[in-house]
């Protein structure tokens, strides 16, 4: 398990920290927008109640950063480090130190290059503090974003799949970056 109940990272536009009982309210203003959830492949918040429960989540799992935006002083997104427990799409990886990361982004702040921002730190944290050998992450293949922030920073594709949500399948790509890469590309 990944616990970054202790961890701060920051960048020039974010502070990267836990989640906390008081971001109820960024979180439900950017979780309630159609098509930020189902980017990352969960369905928008129908109310505060469902966002109190997740936020409940992340608190308890202590494996998601909020994005706290320094000029707003908002929290405007989330970033989830998951321990990959099924290799089944990771077979060549099994005897490696890997781990998957998802973001999501408010809609306000899609397109100013944020969020590639965000996932250089944290692919700093993991591979420098942690050590992890790999990182991976997806997209549906209509989502140009998420595939853009995957490009900038450095990862490649790795495999297809598809994703089924609410009984509906999407084609969703694996990447993969490894340490050296990263540290051979990001200064």
């Amino acid at each position: 398990m990944i616990d970054i109940s202790n961890v701060i990272l920051e960048t020039e536009n974010f502070i990267l920290r836990p989640f906390e009982i008081g971001d109820l309210e960024d979180f439900y203003s950017y979780a309630k927008v159609e098509g930020v959830g189902e980017s990352a492949g969960w369905n928008y918040h129908k109310s505060i109640d469902e966002t109190k429960n997740i936020l409940d989540m992340f608190i308890n799992e202590k494996n998601v950063f909020a994005l706290y935006h320094k000029t707003s002083k908002k929290v405007i997104g989330s970033f989830g480090l998951h321990k990959i427990e099924d290799f089944s799409l990771f077979q060549d990886y099994k005897d490696k130190n890997i781990v998957e990361i998802g973001f999501v982004l408010s809609k306000d702040y899609w397109g100013r290059n944020l969020m590639a921002e965000a996932v250089k730190v944290v692919c700093r944290y993991l591979f420098n503090d942690l050590n992890y050998d790999y990182i991976f992450a997806a997209y549906f293949e209509q989502n140009n974003r998420s595939r853009r922030v995957q490009e900038k920073c450095g990862f490649k594709i790795y495999k297809n799949d598809i994703y089924k949500i609410n009984n509906k399948e999407y084609k969703s790509n694996y990447t993969i970056l490894s340490k050296e890469y990263f540290n051979y590309i990001i200064k």
